[in-house]
Formats: C-alpha cells, sequence, structure tokens
C-alpha cells in the first residue's frame, strides 16, 4: 500500500485515465483526478477520489488544478485526442486542438509542478506518448508530430531534472481499444485494420502502476514494439514501406 504517495491524473474520464485512477487508489494511493465529464468525476469522488473538473487547454484551469492539489509525488499525463486523416485533409481546427490537447498542456501544467518537485527533490512525471511517436503511420500525421514531440519534451526535461532524484517515463503505447479510437476514426477502419493487436486499458494501466513502483526510463506496450522502434532507427525505408501498405490498404 502507497497511503503515502500522492497522484495526480489527467484524461481520467475516459479510457487509460479512468483505469489509473481507479487502479492507483484500490492500490493505496491518494489520486487527484481532473476531466471534464461532470458525471464520471461524481462516480470517482464516490469512489473516494479527489475530482477536479477541468479544461486543461485554459491556462486558468491549470492554475486551478496546480493550487488544489498537494504537493504531489506522482503525474501521470494521460489526457490526449487524435484524429486520423491525410495531412491534407486534416483541418485546421483539429491541428490546432492535437497540438494544444497532447503537447502545450502537458507542457504548460509540468511548468506549474515541477518547482515544487524540485524544491523536495523527489516525484516521477509519467507521459502517456504513443508508438506512433516513434515510428509514424499514414493518416496520422499530425497525431505522430504531437507525440514526437511530447517525447522529445520528456527526454530533455529528464535531464534536466535527473539531478534532483525526479524521475521521468514515456509509456509508449500502441492502439488501445479505448473510445479514443472511435473519436479518431469515424469510420472504424483502423480499429478493424488493428484489432488484433489492440491493447486494453488494464494493460495500459498496469504497466503505469509497475513502472511507479519501479521507474524506469521508458515503457513499450507492447513489448516488441520496442524492437520495432529500434529496426525503424536502422532501416526506416523498409517499415516505412510496410506501414504504408498496411496502413493504406483498402
Amino acid at each position: 500500500m502507497q497511503e503515502h504517495k500522492t497522484v495526480l491524473v489527467t484524461g481520467a474520464t475516459s479510457g487509460v485515465g479512468l483505469q489509473v485512477a481507479k487502479d492507483l487508489h484500490a492500490k493505496g494511493y491518494s489520486v487527484y483526478a481532473t476531466g471534464r465529464s461532470k458525471e464520471v468525476l461524481q462516480e470517482l469522488e464516490a469512489l473516494g477520489i479527489h475530482a477536479i473538473e477541468a479544461d486543461l487547454l485554459i491556462d486558468d484551469s491549470l492554475d486551478e488544478v496546480n493550487s488544489q492539489c498537494p504537493a504531489l509525488d506522482i503525474v501521470v499525463f494521460s489526457a490526449g485526442i487524435g484524429t486520423f486523416a491525410l495531412a491534407h485533409n486534416t483541418t485546421d481546427e483539429q491541428i490546432e486542438q492535437m497540438m494544444r490537447v497532447n503537447v502545450t498542456a502537458p507542457m504548460k501544467l509540468t511548468s506549474r509542478i515541477l518547482p515544487n518537485m524540485l524544491a523536495k527533490k523527489s516525484g516521477h512525471l509519467i507521459y502517456v506518448a504513443s508508438q506512433a511517436g516513434k515510428i509514424a503511420t499514414p493518416k496520422a500525421s499530425v497525431y505522430a508530430a504531437t507525440k514526437h514531440a511530447l517525447l522529445g519534451y520528456a527526454n530533455a526535461t529528464r535531464m534536466e531534472v535527473q539531478p534532483y532524484g525526479i524521475y521521468v517515463t514515456t509509456i509508449n503505447p500502441g492502439p488501445i481499444d479505448t473510445p479514443f479510437l472511435d473519436l479518431a476514426d469515424s469510420t472504424g477502419s483502423y480499429k478493424t485494420a488493428l484489432k488484433k493487436f489492440l491493447l486494453s486499458v488494464e494493460e495500459v494501466s498496469n504497466a503505469i502502476v509497475h513502472v511507479i513502483e519501479r521507474p524506469t526510463r521508458e515503457v513499450n506496450l507492447p513489448w516488441y514494439m520496442g524492437i520495432s522502434s529500434k529496426v525503424y532507427g536502422m532501416a526506416p525505408g523498409v517499415i516505412e514501406r510496410v506501414g504504408r501498405e498496411f496502413f493504406t490498404k483498402k
């Protein structure tokens, strides 16, 4: 049991964030959860989780979240959105939304939370990125770009905070069977093509809970995705050819 550990989970009203909040609470962590769904937040409160209704795209909301939380030991950045479309079919609004939710919001929230961790010389920042941040695929150009950016940010931040005893971990899952996929691809073709490879929210949540208790630099899910990214580094043309054919086939 980890009663002394205080955790903030963003994107906690759906998918992975919701599962992580519940799992950490069940293990004895003091959990603060943010999201926009009042109904789900009320359900979390009924479980004993501290719920904070917040739109992380609004700077005042970021300040409010920071002020409502006590000194945090761990932050799980799991809020994210995506739209799967060809680059020239992606609207300005979709581009802006993905960049703000997936990149700008976690960066801004980190800048508010990190000073307290630096002062107490301990903490753990966990960013839910994606395998798309390592290997881009057709119809996910903007989404992949946001995850590339998040990985770069996490990698640099890790080097900055390591002398202070603060861990930074990236979680890099493949596609997960959550409402995210339904919203990202209204055609359902992406989910259908990858149905044999879909991760469950429980698998991802278990990995996050495990890395909290045993911190490491990154976690690739499923495990063989880590090998794929290494192969991509050595032979990107081969991986891109396979990926192009797989994701664009009719």
